[in-house]
């Protein structure tokens, strides 16, 4: 699918001030210790009452020295690493950097372990959306909605327990498979969960992205249309929110999700502006609903056989170049990969997701 700015009308949402109040402008640190940053980034604002005329960010805060680190270890060895870029979403860092390799390598990995993989990002994507669902409400002024996700986010983070041993930074799809195999009953008790979690979803909507209060807050705020986000190169939920159809696991698909019946949530300014907050919370939501549909349909296909990794730990990688991209839960995650035919990566580039 081609993707330019001229496809999409531009739309502008005029701001009216207070009529009889009288304002001056203000500059405000945001961040990088903020409630709703978590030491991500700083931001300094300037706003004259409710609208913010400029804002400069300061980012580096979160830099990890990734790529170095890439370089001086061997290719397997650069798993670990990509389970910390994104901690909330590991099983999604661990699958484009694997299937990236395995293209590169020539490998072919066996059917039990392709649906294991999707099973596991996609329960890591509701993971991480309930994640961003809870913290929303906590910055918009609703509390107990954050308790209600977490309750339910920790159903999952059991269910990655069982299946890798961790609960965080999972390191379970290695190059050429996976780490375990599902232990005994594990297909049933995800599917158990599936069943649990459709009505809770309607909750989190009656409790908060339904609410009148919540709607009032989001609405018609932070609207960006189609051919910003694209300008910007937004992606994921993000893009998908300002109306642009497009997700790599349809439009460029990877893995097996071309077996999958599912669809792909867009904003359409139900409650306000195509692009405002309010779309960019409801994708998600909806987003999760897409999620347990592959899920289902995935561990109804699993077949039999041996889905664990056999790849030695020390590999040569041919020499050359290559691009995977995959569809994480904050976006497009891009990883540029060069080999000079060593054990050790030339360059390991992440295109992280925006």
């Amino acid at each position: 699918m081609s993707m330019t700015a001229n496809n999409f009308p531009s739309m502008n949402i005029e701001i009216e001030k207070p009529r009889g109040i009288e304002t001056d402008e203000l500059v405000l640190n945001m961040g990088p210790q903020h409630p709703s940053t978590h030491g991500v980034l700083r931001v300094i604002l300037k706003t004259d009452g409710e609208i913010i005329n400029s804002a400069a960010p300061v980012i580096g805060y979160l830099h990890r020295c990734f790529e170095k680190h890439a370089e001086n270890v061997t290719w397997v060895q650069v798993l670990p690493y990509t389970d910390r870029m994104d901690y909330i979403a590991s099983m999604n860092n661990n699958l484009g950097y694997a299937i990236g390799l395995e293209r590169m390598m020539g490998l072919e990995v066996n059917e039990r372990a392709q649906y294991l993989r999707v099973i596991v990002a996609e329960l890591n994507r509701i993971a991480s959306h309930l994640l961003f669902l809870g913290t929303y409400g906590l910055d918009t002024g609703a509390f107990t909605p954050f308790l209600y996700t977490f309750r339910d986010r920790e159903k999952i983070l059991d269910l990655f327990e069982e299946i890798s041993g961790a609960r965080l930074l999972y390191n379970y799809i290695w190059v050429g498979g996976v780490a375990f195999d599902s232990p005994d009953g594990w297909l049933d008790r995800v599917l158990a969960f599936c069943d649990y979690f459709i009505p809770k979803i309607k909750e989190y909507n009656d409790l908060l992205t339904l609410n009148k209060i919540f709607i009032e807050r989001t609405a018609n705020v932070g609207v960006i249309p189609a051919d910003l986000a694209i300008n910007y190169a937004l992606s994921g939920p993000c893009l998908r929110a300002s109306g642009v159809n497009y997700d790599l696991r349809k439009n460029d698909p990877y893995c097996i999700y071309d077996r999958f019946d599912f669809d792909v949530c867009i904003g359409k300014g139900d409650h306000g502006a195509i692009g405002d907050s309010w779309d960019r919370c409801w994708v998600r939501v909806n987003e999760m609903y897409e999620s347990l549909k592959i899920i289902r349909q995935a561990v109804e296909k699993i077949p039999d056989g041996d889905a664990k990794s056999t790849v030695p730990k020390n590999v040569k990688v041919p020499k050359g170049e290559y691009y995977m991209r995959t569809e994480s839960p904050r976006g497009e995650l891009g990883y540029y990969l060069i080999s000079d035919g060593g054990k050790n990566p030339v360059r390991v580039k992440v295109r992280s997701p925006a």
